[in-house]
């Protein structure tokens, strides 16, 4: 019987790698196969050819699209990552005034939708004249109440004892976060770098808000803009198109990727971190 579960349960995951991989897999072999196979013959492999590359990288900016995407992940990730921890770590080890009136305010947010907070950001982007600037890309939204949730989190876990005997060694509060608490949480803080990474990557409604301008588009508003013109194009041209939004499209899956492969690990164990005891 044992036997017979475990052989269900590698049944289960083995059907479920497929679920999830064939997109990726499907995604890759389109962008190989001319425009017209990719409607005509949608689910046939071949024949293949690089010139949907070639015609991708000489109409779509998607170079510039990449920089973009790597100056607002680079400088709003940093921001979280240094930002988040904080506000975790003195709502999880310190007391002080109205702390766990703070702490609502920071659970309240939650529970807004994204979409009601795109006006008053947009409203405030205008009056700071920030409107196709990269402060609009990067500012809003680089200290997020999930992530300080999260971050409140996973400090609590950390024994009060290291915090003391921190304190007999006469370690001031920073050099106890980054000498004793940082080593600590280090899966969690893994774990919150991917979740960081790929949010700000996916993200399209605010960039798309924001930044009206096509030298600062990120890559998941090209990738936008690319699926617009495949609806909205000819017979002839929709047939191309579809054949640059799948090159478009595999290119801007690879960063993703190999982030996770790199940190797949670390990401896994920051997940679990605190589920067995």
């Amino acid at each position: 019987m044992t036997g017979l579960r475990r052989g269900a349960g590698y049944l289960l995951v083995a059907l479920a790698v497929v679920v999830f991989l064939y997109p990726i897999w499907w995604m890759v072999v389109s962008s190989l196969k001319p425009g017209a196979s990719i409607l005509n013959d949608p689910l046939g492999v071949g024949p293949f050819t690089l010139d949907n590359f070639r015609a991708m990288f000489g109409s779509v900016p998607i170079g510039q699209a990449l920089g973009n995407t790597v100056l607002v992940v680079a400088i709003k990730g940093a921001i979280t990552m240094i930002l988040c921890p904080l506000a975790g770590y003195g709502f999880a080890k310190y007391s002080f005034r109205f702390k766990e009136l703070l702490f609502g305010v920071v659970l309240l947010t939650l529970m807004l939708p994204t979409l009601t907070l795109v006006i008053p950001l947009l409203l405030e982007m205008k009056q700071l004249g920030w409107i196709n600037t990269y402060q609009a890309l990067i500012l809003p939204g680089a200290v997020d109440a999930f992530s300080v949730f999260y971050m409140r989190q996973t400090i609590s876990q950390v024994p009060d004892e290291l915090l003391d005997a921190a304190a007999i060694d006469a370690a001031g509060t920073l050099r106890t976060f980054w000498s004793v608490v940082v080593p600590v949480i280090r899966p969690g803080l893994a774990a919150l770098a991917v979740l960081t990474f790929f949010n700000i990557y996916n993200d399209l409604v605010w960039p798309i808000v924001a930044v009206n301008d096509p030298a600062r588009q990120t890559v998941s508003v090209l990738l936008a803009g690319l699926a617009t013109n495949v609806t909205g194009g000819s017979t002839s041209s929709g047939f191309d198109l579809w054949g640059q939004l799948m090159a478009a499209c595999t290119i801007a899956t690879i960063p993703t990727v190999i982030i996770f492969l790199l940190v797949q690990r670390h990401f896994i164990k920051g997940l679990l971190a605190g589920s067995v005891k």
